[in-house]
């Protein structure tokens, strides 16, 4: 193989590997930033709420162009969610304009920015909730500021 060609299947491989980690970017293995939750459908109190900072240093545009915010590694919560027949809202209270990224027991990416109250305030609604886990991800829309919010996990109403 010529020097050229070589260079260029040099080139390919390592522009294909730099893509990889774009793609799992965030480590839904990682040790959870603010602990684990396990829930069984009928739980109270209904929302269960977790004080936390949203925000982080990974633009989460770059997991799926869908998604906004910055956001950290390790997931913010792990749900162990057993589930029932009432749907399941997760979502986001805060001063600051938060998004929300949660990846599923089927291991599908579920973002929000603006869905839930106020505006600025995001919100992920499971019709039909599976049982498993769910990594959630609280993030700041903008920057990589952090901010305090509340994270609501409810099968009643989305905040």
């Amino acid at each position: 193989m010529d020097i050229a060609r070589t260079l260029a299947v040099f080139t390919a491989a390592a522009i294909g590997c730099a893509a990889v980690p774009a793609a799992v970017a965030q480590d839904v293995n990682g040790e959870p930033n603010y602990g684990t939750v396990s829930l069984r459908s009928g739980f109270l109190p209904d929302p269960h709420v977790i004080p936390l900072q949203s925000g982080g240093d990974i633009d989460v545009g770059r997991l799926n162009a869908n998604c906004r915010g910055f956001i950290t590694n390790a997931p913010d919560v792990r749900l162990n969610y057993t589930a029932g027949t009432l749907p399941l809202y997760i979502s986001v209270d805060s001063s600051a304009d938060t998004t929300l990224v949660v990846n599923g027991p089927d291991g599908e990416w579920y973002c929000d920015d603006d869905g839930g109250t106020r505006g600025l305030n995001p919100s992920i609604r499971f019709e039909t909730p599976q049982s498993g886990r769910y990594e959630i991800w609280v993030g700041t829309y903008g920057s990589a500021t952090l901010r305090n919010a509340r994270l609501n996990i409810s099968e009643l109403y989305s905040q």
